[in-house]
């Protein structure tokens, strides 16, 4: 489908026609080319600032991994990655599924607005609640896979402590102003929205889930206030549907939209079994502060990128059928990064970010927490050659999936993110332990012996 647009201006002074000027401009591939300048632009500073709240959220996991409730119950360790990636996967589909509607006309009209927005944001809460208390359970199933016991109380606080971070669905709200500022502003929330809603919903729900868990943990002798906690949430979530089936398109999304995230949830847990099993060696010293760096730059870099192709198939395509210029369904690394496409150009723009913005993160993490993180060229260099690998795969995982969910007449808002995020956590937390790993067994090699080396005793 070619577009083809056209520019008339019509100049007058003292109420004559002075002057004409057409433009007409065509595109054979149905949308205007985006600049590569005017993508940075847009994208550079909500990047930066989502990078300093998953900055924010790993010095807080340096912290509070050693306060006795993540001492004594090591299963909440399990639960952070997945509990944090389900907030960043809700609210990022959540702002992805806006920024679609704000660039398609669909919350234009201020009736239609508050009726979109109003079931959107149940359907997070309801979502936030359900998978919520299924993390808590899927972390409790690994912690006995893994050899560890199991404790009633233990139980109902983890359950508990994770129903009530799901709170957190309420910055939402943060995400409807920002998408309607965008939109009012001319400013494509693609990519803005996404990436503000990543961070914040991180840093508050880890947040959210130390402090509560704590409060739980030290009242845990009270029989009946985790249950309650458990009912309430159970009481609210029957509300929140009906309010959620006010939009058609989200009661579809409450019917056939959990498979993603659920799957996204257990995926993310794989990589809090990595970060639980890793935090007690000291040979992974940081490993707390750089797993939410890793895990949510990649998740934002790569949910831009969902949300860019999953707009423009929603303005130039028919579900089920692709167009023309993206009619494979399988392309390849060289096709995502290399072609004249729009969407190429955004990867290309979205994966230079990677170096500079890890580079950045790190530099003030080293300067806040000297003490806790190796600060060795070899680990810097290791540390950057993992963050872009986790970036380019997810990237063209991301060309990959949107285009297949699009060719099943699925919306890549709601079912493309959860995966791509909850594999980045894996990737992230896996890759980064590699170079934990790597490092060590480097430093080891480059050490000199000395005959003075106490011997090692006995185990």
């Amino acid at each position: 489908m070619a577009v083809t647009r056209l520019s008339l201006e019509l100049r007058f002074q003292g109420g004559r026609l002075r002057g004409v000027r057409c433009e007409l401009a065509r595109w054979p591939r149905g949308a205007p080319p985006e600049p590569a300048a005017s993508i940075v632009g847009q994208v550079l500073v909500p990047v930066l600032l989502s990078g300093l709240g998953v900055v924010a959220a790993g010095l807080l996991m340096n912290r509070v991994q050693h306060w006795p409730v993540f001492t004594e119950m090591k299963d909440l360790l399990t639960l952070v990655p997945p509990l944090v990636g389900l907030k960043g996967n809700l609210e990022m589909t959540l702002a992805s599924r806006l920024s679609t509607a704000a660039n398609t006309g669909q919350i234009d009209d201020p009736r239609e607005q508050y009726r979109v927005v109003s079931s959107n944001l149940a359907l997070v809460q309801v979502q936030a609640a359900v998978v919520g208390l299924l993390a808590a359970v899927a972390a409790l199933l690994l912690g006995l896979a893994s050899g560890q016991g199991l404790d009633v109380v233990e139980a109902q606080v983890l359950c508990a402590s994770s129903l009530t971070a799901s709170l957190a669905a309420c910055l939402g709200t943060v995400m409807v102003c920002i998408v309607v500022g965008a939109r009012k502003l001319g400013v494509n929330p693609d990519n803005i929205a996404t990436p503000i809603a990543a961070s914040l919903g991180d840093l508050i729900t880890l947040s959210l889930l130390a402090v509560v868990s704590s409060f739980f943990y030290r009242h845990r002798d009270s029989q009946y206030l985790t249950p309650l906690v458990c009912v309430g949430f159970a009481a609210l979530t029957p509300a929140c549907v009906l309010i959620a089936k006010q939009n058609p398109p989200v009661v579809r999304i409450l019917k056939f939209g959990w498979f993603p995230i659920v799957l996204a949830m257990l995926v993310s847990s794989l990589g809090g079994l990595i970060l639980n099993k890793t935090l007690s060696q000291p040979q992974f010293r940081g490993m707390a502060v750089f797993a939410p760096i890793m895990c949510g730059v990649g998740g934002n870099l790569v949910a831009i990128q969902t949300s860019r192709i999953s707009t423009h198939l929603h303005l130039w395509g028919t579900p089920g059928l692709l167009p023309l210029w993206m009619k494979k369904c399988w392309p390849s690394p060289c096709s995502t990064f290399c072609s004249s496409e729009i969407n190429a150009t955004s990867a290309r723009v979205l994966l230079v970010l990677v170096v500079p913005g890890h580079l950045a993160f790190f530099s003030i993490v080293s300067l806040l927490e000297s003490q806790s993180v190796p600060s060795e060229r070899t680990f810097v260099l290791l540390y950057l050659l993992a963050g872009l690998v986790q970036v380019t795969v997810l990237l063209h995982l991301a060309d990959v999936a949107v285009r297949l969910a699009w060719r099943r007449a699925l919306d890549p808002d709601d079912h493309c993110i959860p995966y791509l995020t909850g594999l980045g956590d894996l990737l992230g937390t896996g890759l980064l332990a590699l170079c934990f790993l790597a490092h060590g067994l480097l430093r080891t090699g480059m050490r000199p012996s000395s005959p003075l080396d106490p011997a090692p005793g006995p185990s």
